[in-house]
């Protein structure tokens, strides 16, 4: 499968599998910029500030073809750093042209990304198209209604 990758940068880099039988290209950062994010305290009606986000713009734009996704994954650098990605898996939906961004929660102290690191890692997957059908009653499993942690530690 090809996918048309747009360079809207001048640094951007074009992703590339690092290793035979990768699962997922790594994304690079070309520019980033710090988000605070706030909101009015619903209890006293005071406005805080919300967590501080570090958002890393890759200045590149893909065109996922139709029936698939591109999932967005933090890498396992991310345990080097002492932010995580906010929304936990990136969806970069087919019909999405603009630049792919990665935004990360970031704690008061600890190592940061900087631009030109490799900041995520890209998987673009196809999708089944599922029709939801409104029932009364669910088939029988042995795992049934258990929640968290019901299957075991």
């Amino acid at each position: 499968m090809k996918i048309k990758v747009k360079k809207l940068h001048e640094k951007a880099v074009v992703p590339k599998y690092a290793k035979p039988g990768d699962a997922c290209f790594d994304l690079i950062a070309v520019d980033s910029k710090q988000v605070i994010a706030a909101g009015i305290n619903p209890v006293n009606k005071e406005m805080i500030r919300m967590p501080v986000y570090s958002e890393y713009d890759t200045g590149l734009a893909f065109e996922i073809p139709e029936g698939h996704v591109g999932l967005i994954f933090p890498r396992s650098s991310v345990s080097n750093t002492t932010g995580f990605l906010a929304n936990s898996v990136g969806v970069i939906d087919s019909g999405y042209r603009g630049s792919v961004k990665l935004r990360f929660r970031e704690p008061f102290i600890g190592k940061k990304y900087e631009v030109g690191d490799k900041i995520g890692q890209m998987m673009i997957v196809p999708i089944p198209k599922v029709e939801l059908e409104e029932a009364d009653e669910l088939s029988e499993t042995e795992r049934g209604k258990g929640g968290f942690g019901s299957t075991g530690a």
